[in-house]
């Protein structure tokens, strides 16, 4: 496993929403994990910023709906700067719908996170991204989501919160992370579902401190589409106008 030392390897990251509130607990989070946090509020600001100084950028959070952007087209321009091409995310509530996830999919946009989310969720939605030799990538959206998980490995039985939750597995903080492989079957319930989903699962990643990711291996049909109706109708729930 990736030693704790690159773990914990000071990023760069650019903030870019025309929300203060976003600005200021994302920079906050970033900065109490010892990461360098640059904050921008207009599409203008962000491509000066990266005409500048883009090469020492790791990660970019993007508001698509930032005042003089272009929506998708903003992806674009930064991806043209130069053949430095730093991670971006983008921050879910600002996606218009299905089709713009499709386009950004195709621009190699690395995924999303909730704007929104809790202060204590920040940095592990981030870490994939920050750290993505550490974590197998889910390709789907993924829904922040804080609810009582049980795991079950042989006899042993335990339980954690989620972190967040996409068609194709789960992210668990648990001060005792599994090891990379682990075959283990987990439980939860959403929301929205009448009963408890379970799956045959592998564990994916695991980093102290962080936590671990699973992947759903065997989930049955009923449990499948539960799921995939809980991210569809959540993804997009906090949408900017």
């Amino acid at each position: 496993m990736t030693s704790t030392a690159t773990l914990e390897a000071v990023k760069t990251v650019v903030v870019a929403d025309d929300t203060a509130f976003v600005r200021d607990r994302f920079r906050a989070a970033l900065a109490q994990a010892g990461h360098e946090t640059l904050t921008v509020r207009t599409g203008a600001e962000l491509l000066g910023l990266m005409r500048r100084n883009g090469e020492r950028v790791d990660l970019i959070a993007l508001d698509l709906r930032l005042p003089q952007g272009q929506g998708v087209q903003l992806v674009r321009d930064l991806q043209k700067l130069s053949k430095h091409k730093p991670t971006i995310v983008v921050f879910s509530g600002t996606i218009a719908n299905a089709t713009e996830v499709r386009e950004l999919t195709t621009l190699g946009v690395a995924g999303y996170v909730n704007e929104y989310t809790a202060v204590q969720h920040i940095l592990p939605s981030l870490s994939p991204h920050l750290y993505p030799d550490l974590y197998n990538r889910r390709s789907s959206p993924r829904v922040t989501l804080g609810i009582p998980v049980a795991y079950r490995v042989a006899n042993t039985i335990s339980s954690a919160v989620t972190l967040n939750i996409s068609q194709g597995g789960l992210a668990i903080r648990t001060t005792s992370p599994l090891d990379n492989g682990t075959v283990l079957r987990v439980r939860f319930r959403l929301s929205t579902s009448r009963f408890d989903l379970e799956s045959e699962a592998r564990v994916a990643w695991s980093v102290p401190r962080l936590g671990m990711g699973v992947e759903f291996v065997k989930l049955e049909h009923e449990s499948q589409a539960a799921i995939h109706a809980f991210v569809q109708s959540h993804f997009f729930s906090n949408r900017k106008a």
